[in-house]
């Protein structure tokens, strides 16, 4: 088996775990530790104690770790009246590797969790762990960069973990406070570097995994090529769960604002199609997700990584 999965296993239709060089079971350990720390709804106690076992973990690994902090309001439907009027704390979270080169690649995701499961056929006021949206994406990259660690890329990488992306109690309130803060600044106050591609992960390991091209990403003429490389990327690798269809609908997601507002070309990895069953409903755990979809998935997305030059 080569290192970094060189060898194509594109005959081959019934991938293993064990055939796949990314390790598909600790991503899913990851995944359920943060689980374990319960729902991780933007300005909790336990959101709080997500950030600091992230940032002690990527920091283990020898990468700079830095915070974004920034506030948004309080939901005016939410439950807690006294905190209509009041903002609240929220931080993105920017962990990176080889950080002094200026050619970089984003990976993305959020790491809040709904405050309560509004899809829910039983209890929507019950309890919500986000496995699959999105613990499944921030725990793939969990074992990205331990992997990053030991082998460098050839450019820098940046993983930006994005709050606020559904701090929500109705289906039409305010998404993505994160992302948009984050581009926002990026805009305004640019860096001394750029960012190459920005590839979003979210609803990344399911059990029925289907990975379909997502049609924003699709329609932007700078973001189209991504889009390609990384499903030709699987194909060679025999990873049929990135399909060549496109999605049913523009999906709204984190990679609107960092394509619209900071004018990177980004690309939406999103497996909402084939996971609809569970989402946003109290059975979004770790049961409904899959260490198989989520290795493949990051080998998909090391493999397109390591063909990047500087």
């Amino acid at each position: 088996m080569a290192i970094f999965g060189r060898r194509s296993l594109a005959a081959d239709s019934s991938l293993r775990l064990e055939d796949i060089p990314f390790n598909g079971a600790l991503a899913y350990g990851h995944l359920k530790q943060l689980c374990d720390i319960g729902p991780r709804h933007s300005g909790s106690q336990a959101m709080v104690q997500q950030q600091k076992f992230l940032a002690e973990f990527f920091e283990k690994l020898g990468a700079k770790v830095e915070f974004q902090r920034f506030k948004a309001p309080y939901p005016p439907d939410g439950p807690d009246k006294q905190m209509i009027g009041h903002d609240v704390p929220m931080a993105n979270m920017i962990v990176r590797f080889n950080p002094e080169t200026r050619e970089r690649i984003m990976f993305c995701g959020h790491y809040d969790t709904l405050p309560f499961p509004l899809h829910d056929p039983v209890d929507r006021g019950g309890r919500f762990v986000g496995a699959n949206d999105n613990g499944s994406g921030i725990a793939v990259l969990m074992e990205l960069g331990k992997r990053l660690a030991e082998n460098p890329s050839k450019v820098g990488v940046d993983f930006v973990f994005f709050d606020g992306e559904e701090f929500i109690f109705k289906d039409n309130g305010k998404y993505f406070f994160g992302s948009e803060h984050f581009a926002d600044q990026y805009a305004r106050r640019p860096p001394p570097f750029r960012y190459r591609y920005a590839v979003l992960l979210d609803l990344a390991g399911g059990v029925d995994l289907e990975l379909r091209k997502e049609l924003n990403s699709l329609s932007w003429r700078d973001t189209e090529p991504l889009v390609k490389q990384i499903w030709a990327t699987a194909a060679r690798l025999g990873v049929k769960e990135f399909t060549a269809r496109p999605s049913i609908d523009f999906v709204r997601d984190d990679h609107l604002a960092l394509h619209d507002m900071a004018g990177i070309p980004a690309c939406d990895i999103i497996g909402m199609d084939s996971y609809i069953k569970y989402w946003h409903t109290q059975g979004d755990t770790p049961e409904h997700c899959s260490p198989l979809s989520m290795a493949k998935v990051g080998w998909v997305l090391e493999e397109w990584l390591r063909g990047q030059s500087p």
